[in-house]
């Protein structure tokens, strides 16, 4: 196989609340733990390296907050300082916000990438579909947690 240009994902919804509503779901862990990871070791701030835990799959990544511009921007890296993942908040209306995830810095052979690249793409759409639903219905989908139940390992359990 020949080496390619890595690729730069990106997923996208339209969220029906405010930006600094929708970025404050991700910036508040307690926020956040109800449509994608169980566990955070802190809020996401400037400069700040924290764990994110999925207890349901018996995983946790290491996460350095490099910007957080309230309500518009937060980039951080993910496990590898090279492998950086932006969310954008675009206020559309008062009541409305664009959010994109934009993943970029996979590594590994092409197979590799490519997997990763799939990975994310679906993974972030969970995570925004999980969102939308949460903030604009008031209903938590466990769409991450529901996404893999064949990976749940023992100590996380199928929540009910």
């Amino acid at each position: 196989m020949t080496s390619m240009q890595p690729p730069v994902v990106k997923a996208q919804m339209l969220i029906r609340k405010p930006a600094a509503d929708v970025f404050e779901a991700f910036v508040d862990p307690d926020v956040t733990t109800r449509f994608w990871f169980t566990h955070s070791s802190g809020r996401l701030e400037h400069g700040r390296t924290l764990t994110w835990t999925w207890a349901m799959y018996g995983v946790s990544t290491q996460v350095t907050v490099k910007a957080v511009e309230a309500p518009r921007r937060i980039l951080i890296a993910w496990d590898d300082p090279s492998t950086d993942v932006e969310w954008l908040f675009e206020a559309r209306a008062a009541d409305a916000t664009l959010v994109t995830i934009t993943q970029r810095g996979f590594h590994g052979s092409d197979t590799q990438i490519v997997a990763q690249a799939i990975d994310s793409m679906g993974g972030f759409s969970l995570v925004l579909a999980g969102l939308k639903a949460l903030m604009e219905h008031g209903v938590e989908l466990k769409l991450v947690g529901d996404h893999a139940p064949d990976a749940i390992v023992a100590s996380g359990g199928i929540e009910r």
